[in-house]
């Protein structure tokens, strides 16, 4: 904890006295994620993910002391980008953590491009464009993204549930256009309806659902909810005080711990929700055991279990310190060494080996779950199934997956 204190001041230093110029053997990484808005404790756990694999690695990697800065969004891309912009032109941080939500990484992404001597590894936003159209050879996403963390969910709601024709809910922004793709693409092509009016999209920060409840259609089998942070503790409260009583398919972010965990917020006719997404709280696997025995004790005040945020930072956070060990340090000659490092890397996360594509986007394990009320009263997502090694085109090739057309409100169709 005395390094943890350490970096934590040197950080209040720098924001009360300007840039700080760094130690020649020290590397200064930049830490963004939304600390402002509707999405404060997703950020909130965002950053416990990044201080836990720095901790791990004793602030230390490729023989130097890493000094972490951290910079604040609030879940729009202008914010993000104003905070990156500081973290890289004012503090001259040579690697970059984040963002967290959709559209920032979008916006990072191509900010990235106007910095060549940066790298950049995602935080936790899974927006499907981030990677898959016009990457940033400099932008890397050990995390995954929105559709492949609905593998196999539009196939077991179709098969499993016996679910027909689902109505939508989700914010209004790329990361729940790449969700609702990734779970209605197969539950459409097996026959599943979801009509165009039968969706609804709320802007980010969305307080009162009442009219969207009241317009959701009688003659559906379930609603597909892609709602994160108070968004979905918000429609999740007025929906139960309505007498809603449709059974619920979640998003990632939707049945997430930020969610789940939320303290007074749990609500017995979530348990049954059928989710999926890149971890799962109780998956019987000693690495999973052991990061969340890790998260635990260094943040006694977080969630029950890691969110899958903190997950996402951790990941990415100790993929670069990885990759910093393989080049010993070495960011000489525009970062060209460590980012070929990240490009080769390949390693054991707390769910499951991560190795990352052409377009430096992560090929990992994803779960399918469905949420149970835990021994001590806490909802949990319990593991139904494993879908090893998902890629970003879900198994078919880049072209012919590049057919199916960007992600949006109205694709796919499913009418």
């Amino acid at each position: 904890m005395g390094k943890l204190k350490h970096v934590l001041a040197a950080t209040l230093a720098l924001s009360l006295t300007g840039p700080a110029v760094a130690a020649a053997d020290d590397i200064k990484m930049g830490a963004l994620a939304t600390l402002e808005g509707a999405f404060t404790v997703l950020g909130e756990d965002g950053m416990r993910g990044v201080k836990l694999a720095l901790q791990e690695f004793d602030y230390t990697a490729g023989g130097k002391k890493i000094e972490l800065v951290t910079g604040s969004s609030d879940a729009s891309p202008d914010s993000a980008v104003r905070a990156v912009r500081k973290l890289v032109e004012q503090d001259g941080v040579q690697i970059v953590i984040g963002p967290l939500s959709g559209s920032e990484g979008l916006a990072v992404k191509d900010y990235a491009k106007t910095q060549p001597n940066v790298t950049f590894l995602n935080g936790s936003s899974a927006a499907q464009d981030t990677t898959l159209r016009s990457p940033a050879e400099n932008f890397f996403r050990f995390s995954t993204e929105g559709a492949q963390w609905m593998a196999g969910l539009g196939e077991y709601a179709y098969n499993e549930k016996g679910y027909r024709k689902v109505a939508v809910l989700a914010e209004d922004y790329s990361f729940p256009y790449t969700q609702v793709f990734g779970f209605l693409e197969p539950f459409c092509r097996l026959g599943g309806k979801s009509p165009i009016d039968a969706r609804f999209w709320v802007p980010i920060g969305n307080k009162d659902y009442s009219s969207v409840i009241a317009a959701l259609p009688d003659d559906v089998d379930a609603i597909f909810v892609a709602l994160g942070g108070a968004d979905a503790v918000n429609f999740l409260t007025q929906y139960e005080q309505s007498g809603g009583d449709l059974p619920l398919i979640g998003g990632s972010i939707t049945v997430d711990q930020s969610v789940l965990g939320s303290k007074g917020k749990a609500r017995s006719f979530v348990v049954g929700t059928p989710s999926a997404g890149p971890v799962s709280d109780t998956w019987d696997d000693p690495r999973w055991k052991e990061f969340v025995a890790a998260y635990k004790k260094a943040f006694p005040d977080g969630f029950p279990s890691p969110s899958l945020f903190a997950h996402a930072y951790y990941i990415n956070t100790k993929a670069a310190l990885l990759a910093l060990n393989e080049v010993n340090g070495d960011l000489s000659d525009g970062e060209k060494k460590f980012r070929e490092a990240l490009s080769n890397l390949s390693f054991e996360t707390p769910t499951g080996m991560v190795s990352v594509d052409e377009r430096r986007n992560a090929i990992a394990d994803i779960f399918l779950t469905e949420v149970i009320e835990g021994p001590d009263g806490n909802l949990m997502n319990k593991t139904i199934k494993v879908i090893p090694q998902v890629n970003q085109t879900l198994g078919v090739s880049y072209d012919k997956f590049l057919e199916y057309g960007q992600v949006g409100r109205e694709n796919p169709s499913c009418s």
